[in-house]
Order: structure tokens, then C-alpha cells, then sequence
């Protein structure tokens, strides 16, 4: 994708090309989540913030295993007690 300049207005917003937002899915009033990675602003979907946590917690656990099944079963444990 092209490179795009922008400038920081007074109150701190940028403006970021239709063809960006279309790319990624994003639409008006769509949340974003920023992140300052290596002295750079990252902004992503929370679709995909969610995405990469669970890419980076799938090498540590053991093919199978299933941590949002071991969440809900624990609270339907602490909910029986």
C-alpha cells in the first residue's frame, strides 16, 4: 500500500485514507487499539489484537488444550460451590 502523510491536528487526531481503513475493515466508530512498538504507533482491530495474542500463546501450549474451556468450566465449578 501506498505511503500516506498526515499531520497531527490540535486535538491530537490524524487522518488515516479510506483505502487504509477499507484494507483493514474498519468503518466509523469502529474501536481501534494503539500500541507504541519500537518508538512506532501501531493501531489495530480488537479482531486482530486478539488474533495475535492467541498466535503468541499457542507455542506454549500443548496441541488440544483448550484455555477458553478450562476458563468456563472453572466458573461453572465456582458457580456450583
Amino acid at each position: 500500500m501506498t505511503p500516506f502523510k498526515t499531520q497531527l491536528t490540535e486535538e491530537g487526531l490524524i487522518a488515516i485514507p479510506a483505502e487504509y481503513l477499507q484494507a483493514l475493515g474498519l468503518q466509523t466508530g469502529d474501536e481501534l487499539i494503539l500500541r507504541i512498538v519500537d518508538g512506532e504507533i501501531r493501531l489495530s482491530a480488537p479482531q486482530q489484537a486478539i488474533k495475535h495474542a492467541q498466535e503468541l500463546l499457542r507455542r506454549y501450549l500443548p496441541e488440544g488444550r483448550s484455555l477458553s474451556d478450562e476458563l468456563l468450566a472453572e466458573r461453572r465449578t465456582e458457580n456450583e460451590e
